[in-house]
């Protein structure tokens, strides 16, 4: 009789009987994971099943004193009840992790799953920074109640419970994923990312009072968040989200944080290049919420033209143009000065000059939309006439 030994299986197959015997393995045989990608056979009869019991023993030990201490732990106020949630598919794919649809005690909502590296390829440092990165995300995320922020369901910071449907199914009709995996809940916004919603306008643009109207949800939601002391510092049109009446809802706390007393204990570059203010981009230099201002800057002239910033420049060639050449995007000249005053005064390479969010509110808010100034009115196809037809992505 022979015994399959899978590569990866914890326990010590050593038997002396089979390190002395001349048709087995001829040494010791651990199966520690050191096992070549083949699988190997060994002899039942030479294999010492007294050890392997007491080894066996020892590890469900471990489980069941880890789960102990797990299940005795004190429930976070943003814990979820796993149970209640039930995922059905794939949105979308990030760099640790999936977005999934689902829904939550029959509420519509996305599950963001992240794998902490449990497959054995992230590092330890990896797997300490993805979960101290999740802990940062939730508590950042659950205290807040915004009409432009999405709306956070409740979080999870184990999936042992937890299945979910897969392409690649087993028999019981489900993926399995790492048991300390987490998942974010929040509400689901049909609308997808205003990114998305700019890029399906590129051609014709959109009228004048849409895109105030958008400017003034994204304003309004980084309003509320500075006056929580929280930087969002990824602010850009990917991370805003529609619903189904195009309102807009920042999203994506990943690198968010409360914003510190001291300038200088907020450094090093985060975000994404193209929408990060020059201080952001000079790694080290201390920087505050007025980097999100920055960023909405960048952000007001996308939703404006419906194009993408600096579309022929390298991510290095940006960088150093931003912060070098004072680079900016170009603003159309059908752009209204009050609206092309607004991002001069944001994407000011003077921190200290750009406006708080709260005058950018008040500065939208005081535009006039009903002459469609300067855009074409809504029910018209064509866009701005300084746009020529194939811009964008």
């Amino acid at each position: 009789m022979d015994l399959k030994v899978s590569e990866g299986v914890g326990f010590d197959l050593t038997s002396e009987n089979s390190a002395k015997d001349e048709g087995g393995l001829g040494s010791k045989l651990k199966g520690s994971g050191s096992i070549s990608s083949k699988d190997m056979f060994v002899r039942a009869d030479k294999i010492d099943l007294k050890s392997l019991d007491i080894q066996l023993e020892k590890h469900l030990s471990r489980v069941w004193s880890r789960n102990v201490v797990e299940s005795q732990r004190p429930k976070e106020e943003w814990e979820i009840d796993l149970a209640k949630l039930d995922i059905r598919y794939v949105i979308a794919h990030g760099t640790y992790g999936t977005v999934y649809r689902g829904t939550y005690d029959t509420l519509d909502v996305a599950v963001k799953l992240l794998d902490w590296g449990e497959d054995g390829i992230a590092t330890t440092a990896e797997t300490a920074a993805l979960r101290a990165s999740f802990r940062q995300e939730v508590a950042v995320w659950h205290k807040l109640d915004n009409p432009n922020v999405t709306k956070f369901v409740g979080a999870s910071m184990g999936t042992s419970n937890l299945r979910i449907p897969s392409k690649n199914t087993s028999n019981d009709g489900h993926n399995s994923i790492p048991a300390r995996a987490c998942c974010v809940v929040v509400e689901y916004l049909p609308g997808g990312t205003l990114k998305q919603f700019l890029i399906r306008n590129r051609r014709k643009k959109l009228a004048f009072k849409i895109v105030i109207q958008l400017a003034l949800d994204l304003s309004r939601g980084l309003s509320y968040l500075h006056s929580k002391k929280i930087v969002h510092r990824d602010v850009k049109t990917e991370n805003m989200l529609l619903d189904a009446l195009r309102s807009l809802k920042i999203a994506d706390f990943g690198v968010a944080r409360v914003e510190a007393q001291n300038p200088k204990d907020m450094t090093g570059e985060t975000g994404t290049l193209g929408y990060m203010a020059p201080e952001v981009v000079l790694d080290g230099k201390p920087y505050n919420r007025r980097c999100d201002v920055y960023s909405f800057g960048i952000c007001l002239w996308e939703i404006y033209c419906c194009d993408m910033p600096y579309p022929d420049l390298s991510f290095a060639e940006v960088s150093s143009a931003v912060v070098r050449q004072n680079l900016r995007p170009e603003i159309p000249r059908c752009c209204p000065s009050s609206l092309a005053s607004i991002m001069r005064k944001c994407w000011d390479a003077n921190p200290e000059k750009r406006p708080d969010m709260d005058e950018v509110v008040k500065l939208l808010e005081a535009i006039d939309t009903s002459k469609g100034g300067g855009m074409i009115p809504e029910d018209q196809s064509r866009g701005c006439f300084c746009f020529t037809p194939a811009r964008g992505p």
